[in-house]
């Protein structure tokens, strides 16, 4: 589907989230006060109000941040349900908290939160599953059609209408199949003589410039032009049209570059940080003396990291090993277990307050002051050291073109029991992958992870 319809369309899901918040609040509040329980409920209007707004936010907000509306008008079955689930838990949590920020006494009917949530979930699901099919009945009905005009030849020109028919719920209808050899003669008579809302270019590459007189002619029409990017058949990065001055760039992406989202993690992760750096600071200072007392050298363990795109920083831990450790590293290379990263998992160098840090990932709290700096995430890769980087193959490279982090997806699927290649392959899969939904299952599968013991050795 074409993006400014897409943006048409995740409004108007946001707009139908609330309405019927708005629709589910008022009916649970209409059923609690019918009901006939010890307890009389009751709201004022101005509390009335403000909690019905809140949720009207809080359901738009979880929705978009959880990205349910993306796919609405393809998703079927369960992934409705278990989306539209999980936007309803996040928002009657919501609800739970903001309550308490109002002080509100007595506190909000957990009957009527469960009802709450009960309206909401059948109300959202109900349309949600529906959706699809109102969306292409509506234009069915009442939306005209959107006329478009193909320019190119072949086989692949056939599978590219084939995908505009069948990719949108909109009535698509292929005005013309012109070859590029006539498109100068053709296309003045069509824009004439026809309805054309669109016209997309699906030619080789090395002919587009020969077309420039064509482009230039659609611009003065003011016809929408688009070009089909199949210039490098193998490449699976995102495509996407920046402008820089009077100069268009053509973008290609093989990282996020979802601004919103990415200022989202980084508030995220500075709030966490800095919140996390004040209430453990006592542990902090527990753990520096105990390293103080039991073994010579510095509390504060300091190296040079790769960051994001390959840039150098100072990465921070609590020592777990003797303080000569860096110059008896050359002593036991040949026994590491792994080819590029170091790593052997009865180190004689990691003293016995050290490896009780390890257990419990307790060396790497001073990496949340990395954190609050930007150059580390809560959730992203693991920082590389410099040397390690320089025998990375080609497509390992990759896992740097996002800010590392204090914990990743092969910190809970195996960490040090999985070889290095797994490794790599998990933390691209993650940048492929990313959305903030999966940092914060991450995050919520590392904190038994840690708790149990099972950090490094």
């Amino acid at each position: 589907m074409f993006a400014h319809h897409r943006r048409n369309l995740r409004l108007l899901f946001a707009i139908a989230d609330a309405i019927l918040t708005v629709l589910a609040f008022e009916l649970a509040y209409w059923t609690r006060t019918q009901l006939t329980l010890e307890r009389v409920f009751y709201l004022h209007t101005r509390t009335h109000v403000l909690l019905l707004c809140f949720c009207v936010l809080v359901w738009v907000f979880t929705g978009s941040l959880q990205r349910v509306y993306e796919y609405l008008d393809s998703a079927r079955g369960w992934k409705i349900l278990e989306n539209t689930f999980r936007q309803s838990v996040a928002g009657i949590i919501a609800v739970i908290l903001f309550q308490y920020l109002l002080r509100l006494d007595p506190p909000l009917s957990r009957s009527f939160l469960a009802v709450l949530f009960v309206y909401n979930l059948v109300l959202l699901s109900v349309f949600r599953w529906a959706s699809p099919g109102i969306i292409g009945a509506f234009h069915r009905e009442f939306g005209s059609p959107y006329h478009i005009v193909i320019v190119g030849g072949g086989p692949k020109v056939n599978r590219l209408k084939n995908h505009l028919i069948e990719g949108s719920p909109f009535r698509i209808q292929i005005a013309a199949i012109v070859p590029e050899q006539e498109c100068a003669t053709r296309l003045p008579e069509l824009l004439e003589e026809q309805v054309v809302d669109e016209i997309i270019f699906d030619v080789d590459s090395s002919k587009l410039s020969g077309l420039e007189e064509v482009f230039l002619l659609c611009d003065e029409e003011g016809v929408r032009t688009r070009v089909a990017v199949d210039f490098f058949p193998h490449v699976n990065s995102e495509v996407s049209l920046d402008r820089v001055g009077d100069a268009p760039l053509l973008t290609f992406s093989a990282a996020p570059m979802d601004d919103l989202r990415l200022y989202l993690k980084r508030a995220f992760d500075f709030v966490i940080a800095l919140v996390a750096l004040i209430v453990l600071a006592p542990l902090f200072l527990f753990i520096a003396l105990l390293i103080k007392l039991t073994s010579p050298g510095p509390v504060i363990y300091k190296q040079s990291r790769c960051g994001l795109n390959g840039r150098r920083f100072m990465f921070y831990k609590f020592r777990s090993m003797v303080e000569d450790a860096e110059r008896r590293k050359p002593e036991l290379a040949h026994l590491s277990e792994r080819q590029v990263a170091f790593k052997l998992s009865r180190d004689p160098r990691v003293t016995p307050v050290g490896r009780w840090l390890r257990k419990f990932s307790l060396d790497e709290l001073p990496q949340l002051y990395n954190v609050l700096r930007g150059d580390m995430s809560i959730v992203g890769p693991r920082p590389p050291l410099p040397e390690e980087v320089d025998r990375y193959e080609r497509w390992q490279r990759r896992r740097l073109r996002m800010r590392p982090g204090l914990t990743c997806l092969w910190a809970v699927c195996g960490r040090d029991h999985i070889d290095f290649n797994s490794w790599m392959r998990m933390d691209i899969s993650y940048i492929e992958n990313w959305s903030l939904k999966l940092d914060w299952s991450i995050i919520l599968k590392t904190i038994p992870h840690v708790l149990a013991g099972k950090g490094a050795h």
